[in-house]
């Protein structure tokens, strides 16, 4: 297969493409990276020296393309497959693109650094930063959901890039960070519809053997 999908299965950056290929229904192949292990990390720095996944590589056009926005971006153009998860619709395609950027950048990053926290050596903690990634993170939960009390999904009534970029990042905040239900009635609603999509269940399928390793 020419589309070569470098990966984590545990990464919530990865599974929002995985998300994105299941919904299109694009023939790829999976390469799992373990940058725990130092020939694998090495080898995967070969390909992409930042050394962060996801990484698409292209056999046809011998192109690399990582960060998981891009990749989706890329597939939308060259491999659209049966979903269109970016709108034709300029104003439709601005909603969906704005949405993907507000989980990404509003979200996942104040979560995954109260995740990641926990992981650090003893001593070498942040919790000033910690702090502040929770109050954005509040802030931003109250933002969707006013959002998703008009919703079905994160852009409109359409399935399309921001969901996949919001079904793992509140998955992980709903499992390690605050159970949504009951403070966020309307996103923890909205979780759920995402967690019953064959899309992401199949992503959190292949997730769960190594969901015990995120810290609680």
């Amino acid at each position: 297969m020419p589309l070569v999908l470098h990966f984590h299965p545990l990464s919530s950056f990865c599974q929002k493409v995985l998300i994105a290929l299941y919904e299109s229904g694009t023939p790829f192949s999976k390469h799992m990276v373990d940058l725990t292990d130092e020939a694998a990390n090495a080898a995967f720095k070969k390909l992409w020296p930042v050394g962060k996944f996801p990484v698409l590589r292209d056999e046809t056009a011998d192109r690399v393309i990582p960060e998981s926005t891009t990749i989706i971006e890329y597939l939308a153009q060259n491999y659209p497959g049966q979903a269109k998860l970016i709108p034709d619709d300029p104003e439709a395609a601005f909603e969906a693109r704005a949405q993907d950027r507000f989980y990404d950048l509003s979200i996942h990053v104040p979560m995954q650094k109260i995740i990641t926290d926990r992981l650090r050596p003893k001593g070498q903690n942040d919790p000033f930063g910690v702090e502040q990634a929770r109050g954005v993170l509040q802030a931003a939960l109250g933002i969707a959901d006013s959002r998703m009390a008009e919703r079905a999904w994160a852009a409109g009534e359409t399935f399309g890039i921001a969901d996949c970029a919001a079904a793992p990042t509140l998955f992980y905040v709903d499992m390690a960070v605050a159970p949504l239900a009951g403070s966020f009635d309307n996103v923890a609603a909205y979780l759920d519809r995402l967690t019953r999509r064959p899309s992401f269940a199949r992503a959190l399928d292949e997730a769960k053997p190594y969901l015990k390793y995120v810290p609680m």
